[in-house]
């Protein structure tokens, strides 16, 4: 075996040196910058997307705020004709109330007078009647004839003591 040959060794030892030396140039000129290249682009990009992502946390922080403060207003403008159309309602409800219980109230009343007017015709022609009856009575069974004046008269006073 040549590796084991003393003779060889000092050949063996400077090839060693040269070899490590090309292959230590060769990575420190061409391999190294390369690598730190990428390391330093990955670096820069990571920066980057952290920077980016923070300033859209900010602006998502903004948007959000804004929309809960938009909300508010919304909801607090709600509320306000929400509150308004009750309003409204009530108000349109208590004036259809009242229209109604005026219109009621006056049909009320004319319907009392109607009826009140229709009892004393109806007192009238009951007394007018009991009249008649009351006549046409003392005459078939007295035989006796009453003027007719007479008997409404006494019609009329029977009934107002009856009333």
């Amino acid at each position: 075996m040549p590796q084991l040959d003393i003779a060889s060794y000092l050949p063996q030892l400077v090839w060693l040196t040269i070899s490590f030396a090309v292959l230590y140039l060769l990575v420190a000129n061409i391999a190294l910058p390369r690598i730190s290249e990428v390391l330093e682009k990955r670096s820069k990009r990571r920066e980057d997307n952290l920077a980016r992502a923070e300033k859209l946390q900010e602006e998502a922080t903004a948007a959000a705020k804004a929309y809960e403060k938009v909300l508010a207003e919304s909801r607090s403008t709600a509320r306000e004709q929400l509150a308004q159309s009750a309003e409204i309602a009530k108000t349109r409800t208590e004036d259809a109330i009242n229209a109604l219980d005026e219109r009621l109230g006056g049909e009320i009343e004319a319907a009392e007078a109607e009826i009140v007017a229709a009892r004393e015709t109806a007192l009238t022609e009951a007394t007018a009647i009991a009249a008649e009856a009351a006549s046409l009575a003392a005459e078939k069974i007295a035989g006796l004839k009453i003027d007719s004046a007479a008997a409404v008269s006494a019609a009329e006073s029977a009934r107002k003591a009856a009333t």
